[in-house]
């Protein structure tokens, strides 16, 4: 059953059941008291329409009509209320990089309304970029086009790789400019303002819960509402019926038994989810409590990555020196973001009682990994005690050859048990052509600062030992650093052939042991139907090996067109990203390289392939 603009089905039960401040006026100030403020968009010039996602909108019961009315980006941008809509900023705190930040808040989103559809779903809209709150603080409220096609295109890309997500219905520009310092060089330049609408079935976070944090005594700062129980319960109360009603049905007149069972549903959740974060390599970036999701989802698009090179210990924040959120660090940040809701909620539930359900978290995330990666490699019909190995063993052998760890994963497909010799060889030379150059491979393991300033902080901590605990992300600067300087001198002596020759056995050998492995997959069946087993296993694997992810180059590339008024390219990229596990070879699946048709690039390449390997120019890009 379709809706309109007119008719969509609003019931704002966030702003019926939580308290809204009374204060109506806009300026940034701490909000006690409340888990929303009331607010208005601010509209902008001239609206257009950069893409929109019809699977996404329809969630909404939005048909492709409603989408192709003139006057769509006019509701969409914020500069005509919705009817029924109800517009509020969300007041939630945050523990950033390690330390509590107080009060934080919807600087730049904005909460719409919930909209129930046709088959019951309650689905929260909001606009991000849409104006001033009183959560802004010095900011303007405002996003621009290039972020906020990062994050349009990766919340659609998540989700069709089946990764719980925020979902992403239009993208509007403007006329209306902003400014902003790209390079955090002095230098500001004029970008155009931009709003996406954002879906999702709440954004309610874990930093929602921290508005009660007392003082913290290494930060100073508190929650804005602390000493609040009333407003702690209401908010717990809201979640669990709206959110987890199975739990509430389970423990109507068990308060602690309630928020026991809820408090285990989103550990298991977010288990679940980094799990499958990394089994995909993506890199969120700003792994803080305001950006954990309470009802397991991704949250917060910023200066996310896909890997490129398997390299463990990637940082795709750019601003992110220590390295705390590097993509080996993820599920342990989760826990230790988890557990800061646990305190957050400790005046209803001791942590005396969560503690136990926390120390769930590790088994949970390697029974969700374990299950997954099986279904990567193939492993369909038997699980085994030394699967695990197996894997790990791959990864590390990606890492010493700097493989790409998206294509390697997709390329295992060629090996097949119904023509082991001759796949094999196939197999063997397709991963080692996914392997980097020796000269990029030693621009990866170069240092983050200049030696100099290095060897004088390691004198400095050597001089007086103590320093080091003072030096917060610096000491885990130094640390990987230091790292980074080791593996650079081991790769000093090597040669280009040396290292291609080194692929060459190291894949060899663990080819080997994936093909013994895919033989017990098939032992005692009959060998005549060794081709139907190979189809089967490949189709599986196809089907949790994405052959296309929204890496940053690709991305970057459909910006550079998009700022220019040319959105082409990132409708085309959203189209690809919609059919992430395509098996087709017939279709054309290679588009321009519009950064170096800008003069942005040194190299000889005018196109290049979605599924192929980065561009050089690529390697240089940084988000911050």
């Amino acid at each position: 059953m379709s809706a309109t603009l007119e008719t969509l089905n609003f019931d704002n039960s966030c702003l019926r059941c939580l308290p809204v401040e009374s204060n109506m006026e806009i300026y940034s100030r701490t909000v006690a008291g409340a888990c929303f403020s009331f607010v208005q968009p601010t509209p902008i010039d001239n609206p257009r329409l950069v893409m929109v996602s019809p699977s996404a909108m329809a969630l909404l019961d939005l048909s492709q009509y409603e989408l192709e009315r003139s006057d769509f980006v006019q509701y969409f941008s914020g500069n005509l209320l919705i009817q029924g809509s109800r517009t509020a900023a969300h007041c939630y705190c945050g523990h950033q990089f390690g330390y509590f930040s107080g009060q934080l808040g919807d600087g730049a989103a904005m909460y719409i309304g919930e909209v129930v559809n046709s088959k019951g779903e309650r689905w929260e809209i909001q606009f991000k970029g849409s104006g001033l709150t009183p959560y802004s603080r010095q900011a303007d409220g405002r996003k621009v086009l290039r972020s906020s096609i990062r994050e349009f295109l990766c919340s659609e890309a998540m989700h069709y790789l089946g990764i719980p997500t925020t979902r992403a219905g239009s993208c509007i520009t403007s006329d209306s400019e902003v400014l902003r310092d790209i390079h955090y060089s002095g230098n500001l330049i004029a970008e155009k303002a931009t709003v996406i609408l954002r879906i999702a079935p709440t954004f309610l976070r874990f930093g929602s819960f921290e508005i009660f944090k007392p003082l913290d005594k290494i930060s100073g700062r508190m929650g804005p509402s602390v000493g609040r129980k009333d407003i702690l319960v209401q908010l717990l109360e809201y979640t669990i019926k709206t959110h987890y009603p199975h739990v509430a049905i389970k423990y109507p007149d068990n308060d602690t038994g309630r928020y026991l069972a809820f408090f285990e549903e989103v550990v298991k959740a977010t288990a679940k989810l980094v799990a499958l974060w990394q089994c995909v390599g993506f890199c969120h970036g700003v792994l803080n409590t305001d950006n954990m999701s309470i009802v397991g989802i991704t949250l917060d698009y910023g200066p996310f990555g896909f890997l490129d090179v398997y390299d463990p210990d990637y940082v795709c924040n750019a601003s992110d020196d220590g390295g705390r959120y590097a993509f080996i660090n993820q599920p342990e940040i989760c826990k230790w973001n988890l557990n800061k809701l646990a305190e957050a909620i400790s005046d209803v539930l001791p942590m005396t009682q969560s503690d136990p359900v926390l120390e769930k978290f590790d088994e949970w995330f390697k029974k969700f990994y374990l299950e997954k990666m099986r279904l990567k490699l193939g492993f369909i019909r038997k699980h085994l005690s030394e699967d695990e190995e197996l894997m790990k063993s791959f990864l590390q052998v990606m890492k010493d050859t700097g493989a790409d760890f998206t294509n390697s994963f997709r390329l295992l497909n060629k090996l097949k048990l119904s023509a082991p010799d001759e796949s094999f060889s196939e197999t063997k030379s397709a991963l080692v052509s996914q392997c980097t150059s020796l000269k990029d491979l030693k621009r990866r393991f170069k240092p983050s600062m200049p030696q100099s300033q290095l060897h004088m902080l390691i004198s400095m901590i050597q001089a007086n030992p103590n320093l080091i605990n003072q030096m917060g992300q610096t000491a885990l600067r130094i640390k990987n650093d230091l790292e980074k300087l080791q593996k650079l001198q081991d790769l000093n002596d090597l040669t280009e052939d040396q290292k291609r020759q080194s692929d060459n056995v190291l894949w060899g050998q663990w080819l080997k042991k994936y093909l013994e492995r895919l033989k017990v997959e098939v032992k005692d069946l009959d060998i005549n139907f060794l081709k139907n087993i190979d189809k089967e296993r490949i189709e599986v694997m196809n089907a949790n090996n994405p052959r296309f992810v929204l890496r940053n180059y690709i991305a970057h590339n459909a910006i550079i067109q998009a700022e220019k008024g040319d959105y082409s390219e990132v409708r085309r990229v959203l189209k690809l990203l919609q059919n992430p596990y395509a098996s087709q070879i017939n279709e054309n699946y290679q588009t321009v390289d519009y950064c170096h048709k800008a003069g942005k690039s040194n190299g000889d390449n005018r196109t290049f392939d979605y599924d192929g390997l980065p561009p050089d120019w690529s390697h240089e890009l940084r988000v911050t």
